[in-house]
């Protein structure tokens, strides 16, 4: 200090700093940059019994059961058709869905269902955090059942850590090789009940093990075999941390009501251990900083930090710790699933309240059941019959002998019942037009009879002529109407009638 005050009286204060700031300048160039990329730190989560890993438990061997046992339910639709209760048919444009069939026409009705299925997510978030990432999320479905096998084989936690960071054994051989194993063979039956939901699930294992099946279902049961396998026996936590979008837009969806996986701070604090609060001891929380909420983890974080991106809500923590309190003769709960603002109140002595009906809530709820109402009343309403109708182009109109003009135009007609129909096709415009069937007779008639099988798109040419009562830039507007006569359902098709310019 004398130094730099003494050259700072003699007038050499400014250059000793520059000295000292262009030494600092050198350090600051030879230090190694700052790493962008860290290696990944392997989590090993520890094994844990309690109420929210039973249910877990539960909800894994529910949505197991119906991914696997789904495709194999049968549903009678009648003669020709599927008898698969739920089947994506994308070969003959089908979606089977019990007694629900949805036709390449009715594809608003699927990105419907996604987008409500998308704000009934953002309300269940709203809510109760992230309880779809904890408990039903497939990647936390399959990661739980190869976790299940890896303790088995290898152990629990200290086990696996210590077997790992050895030497390459036999007995480390044989167990990572069953692991690997047994992790295949499920993504295997995975991937190959996936293809089920798209194809005959008995035609399709038949054929499978035959070698007759097609390409497209050995190439689609190897990637979902590969996916299966990398994702949920590698990639792991590596899944909801990076490569998951939901996390990161998840915060907009949350406030201080919704109830999460919180540590009760106000309670738990200080940490450490020792006695608790007795006589000549110093005042220690109930948390005895055992990290047992860490090693449980599947993602490897500490829930004491506070809310965080990698946390999908799976409640381990909250077992592990209940574990820790009985034996320490503490209270349980002090990881909880809990509002910030209840834990305000409570650290403040104040009764805790709950606020489920909020703004934010109201809105999304709002949107759900009116987007529920509108898919409900679409699928009530939606026609059983289609029509399609394209002018020809060469020639646009003939003139005939009488003087008539005659245009072509190719009729698409869609039976989307499961029995015949007998249909009527007519226009309306002027009341000199005529239809014709070529192929089937060359008579002019003002309403042709047409019968359709079920479940069927027919293509038929058809004529119509006549004289038209004025023309304007050489068309006149020409509405087809098609009507079910045992139903009474119509579609019209608006087209025009062409012919030459008027002067």
């Amino acid at each position: 200090m004398s130094t730099r005050l003494a050259a700072a009286n003699n007038g050499a204060g400014e250059g000793y700093i520059a000295m000292e700031g262009t030494s600092r300048l050198a350090e600051a160039e030879l230090a190694p940059p700052p790493k962008l990329y860290a290696n990944r730190v392997r989590v090993y989560p520890k094994a844990v019994s309690g109420l929210l890993r039973r249910i877990k438990w539960a909800v894994l061997v529910v949505c197991l059961a119906v991914y696997y046992l789904l495709p194999w339910i049968r549903w009678d639709r009648g003669p020709g058709a599927p008898n698969q209760a739920v089947l994506l048919d994308l070969w003959n444009e089908r979606f089977y869905f019990f007694g629900l069939e949805l036709w390449p026409q009715d594809i608003w009705f699927l990105a419907g269902l996604l987008a409500l299925g998308a704000v009934g997510l953002f309300l269940v978030t709203s809510l109760f955090g992230r309880v779809w990432c904890g408990f039903t999320c497939p990647q936390t479905v399959w990661t739980d059942l190869y976790l299940l096998v890896e303790r088995k084989i290898e152990g629990d936690r200290n086990k696996r850590i210590k077997r790992d960071r050895g030497p390459l054994t036999f007995d480390k051989i044989w167990r990572k090789i069953a692991k690997h194993a047994v992790w295949l063979f499920i993504a295997f039956w995975t991937g190959g009940a996936w293809i089920m939901y798209y194809v005959d699930a008995p035609t399709a294992v038949r054929e499978f093990w035959t070698g007759t099946a097609s390409a497209p279902v050995y190439a689609f049961t190897f990637l979902f075999t590969a996916t299966t396998y990398l994702l949920a026996g590698w990639a792991r936590e590596q899944v909801c941390t990076y490569m998951c979008p939901w996390p990161r837009f998840q915060s907009a969806m949350l406030d201080e009501n919704t109830f999460i996986v919180t540590y009760e701070a106000w309670r738990g604090e200080p940490r450490g251990h020792g006695k608790r609060q007795g006589v000549g001891t110093s005042l220690l929380g109930d948390c005895v900083d055992c990290k047992a909420c860490v090693h449980v983890c599947p993602t490897g974080i500490d829930i004491r930090d506070g809310v965080q991106l990698e946390c999908i809500g799976c409640g381990l923590c909250i077992d592990a710790c209940n574990h820790v309190m009985a034996k320490t003769g503490s209270k349980p709960w002090l990881i909880t699933w809990d509002s910030l603002a209840r834990q305000k109140d409570r650290a403040e002595g104040r009764p805790p309240s709950v606020r489920l009906i909020r703004p934010r809530v109201l809105i999304y709820l709002g949107v759900l059941l009116i987007g529920a109402g509108v898919l409900v009343a679409g699928l009530m309403m939606r026609s059983h019959i289609g029509l399609s109708v394209a002018h020809d182009r060469a020639p646009l109109f003939v003139r005939l002998e009488n003087g008539d003009l005659r245009n072509g135009y190719t009729v698409l007609l869609i039976n989307k019942d499961r029995k015949p129909a007998e249909f009527r096709l007519s226009v309306t415009s002027f009341p000199s037009a005529r239809l014709v069937l070529p192929e089937t007779s060359s008579t002019p008639q003002k309403v042709l009879s047409l019968t359709m099988p079920p479940d069927t798109v027919q293509s038929v040419r058809v004529l119509v002529q006549g004289q038209p009562d004025h023309l304007e830039d050489g068309r006149e507007p020409l509405d087809f109407v098609l009507r079910n006569i045992a139903t009474g359902e119509q579609a019209v098709y608006h087209s025009v009638f062409m012919g030459p310019h008027e002067h």
